[in-house]
């Protein structure tokens, strides 16, 4: 039976990858030979799921929007080097991962805002519209506390532990799929994931009542 937890991270999720992999080789195929509606086409299957992992990662949409464009030029133009032994989509988040890590590099060569007082600023960007069948009106406040509690806790882990998070809760991604990701072994994603779960565990004890630790 799923946590309180497990279940506010599925709702915060909810876009994991669903689309057809032969339809996808055929676009990949038009595009590395240069067709631009093709690649266009298969970026349009794959932007939402990739501008919220870019967003989960950054917390902030403006930082997110910046890497996605980025992670799609990259691709683009380094299409031809996709080999079919991997799934698009891993290669896809692959290079989204580096234009993040990229922006982390450039970020901390100039000043910046720290983390705390950024997620205190855009406290409140992380609402959502719940879809229920006619929740009442303390589960609707209690479902988005939990979410921007959620959002808040995962935005305070390390880095490492933050993207496999995100990987596996939020985008359905399997062991195997975030090794080829973050071009790490499976044994190293399952001990990252563990740690993460911990470290938003205890992130999120003060808040015990919303999720019955």
């Amino acid at each position: 039976m799923p946590t309180p937890i497990d279940a506010a991270m599925k709702q915060e999720g909810g876009d994991q990858p669903d689309v057809d992999r032969e339809d996808d080789a055929v676009l990949i195929a038009l595009s590395k030979q240069g067709d631009r509606e093709a690649f266009n086409r298969l970026v349009e299957r794959y932007s939402t799921q990739i501008y919220n992992f870019a967003y989960r990662m950054t917390n902030s949409r403006e930082d997110a929007e910046d890497i996605y464009q980025n992670a799609f030029i990259h691709a683009f133009r380094g299409i031809k080097s996709f080999r079919a032994d991997a799934a698009f989509s891993t290669w896809l988040y692959r290079i989204v991962r580096n234009a993040y890590l990229d922006e982390q590099k450039r970020r901390r060569a100039r000043p910046h805002t720290s983390l705390e007082d950024y997620i205190e600023t855009e406290d409140g960007a992380f609402t959502r519209e719940v879809v229920d069948d006619a929740p009442s009106l303390d589960e609707v406040v209690q479902t988005n506390e939990r979410r921007r509690v959620i959002q808040r806790a995962i935005a305070q882990l390390p880095e490492r532990q933050r993207e496999i998070l995100v990987l596996y809760e939020m985008h359905g991604f399997s062991y195997e799929e975030i090794a080829g990701i973050l071009e790490i072994n499976v044994g190293t994603v399952k001990s990252r994931l563990n740690r993460a779960r911990n470290s938003l565990r205890d992130r999120l004890i003060p808040y015990k009542d919303l999720f019955d630790l």
